[in-house]
């Protein structure tokens, strides 16, 4: 399976708030409202896989201090990209550019490559 900028921010909390997790829907599961809905054996049930390939796109991936108080900062204690600017003393502008290449440099680490920034217009 391949990572995707999506999964990965929508995972990168349970880093720093472990409970969150329960909070992760599974994509294989049966609607609640389904009295006998059962698992797809076939899909499986991979959300601990991911979780720990997070932590460990987390701790691989090189990033600077700056990168991962950014990250700390937006997805463990949920600052808008305005707080965070504030207190690295920076740019909200800045930080948007550090977050979206933060999450992009685990993503290219997790899916074993490198990340290209590409300036389409």
């Amino acid at each position: 399976m391949t990572y995707d900028r999506a999964l990965v921010e929508h995972l990168l909390p349970t880093l720093w708030a472990p409970d969150a997790v329960f909070g992760v829907p599974v994509p294989s599961a049966p609607p609640a409202d389904m009295p006998r809905g059962s698992v797809s054996q076939k899909e499986g049930n991979t959300l601990w896989t991911h979780l720990a390939d997070i932590r460990t796109g987390w701790t691989d991936t090189g990033l600077t201090v700056n990168e991962r108080r950014a990250l700390v900062l937006r997805y463990g204690m949920d600052w808008t990209e305005t707080e965070i600017a504030k207190n690295q003393r920076t740019s909200q502008s800045r930080i948007s550019v550090r977050l979206y290449t933060d999450v992009g440099k685990i993503v290219a680490n997790l899916n074993g490559g490198e990340f290209v920034v590409s300036l389409v217009a």
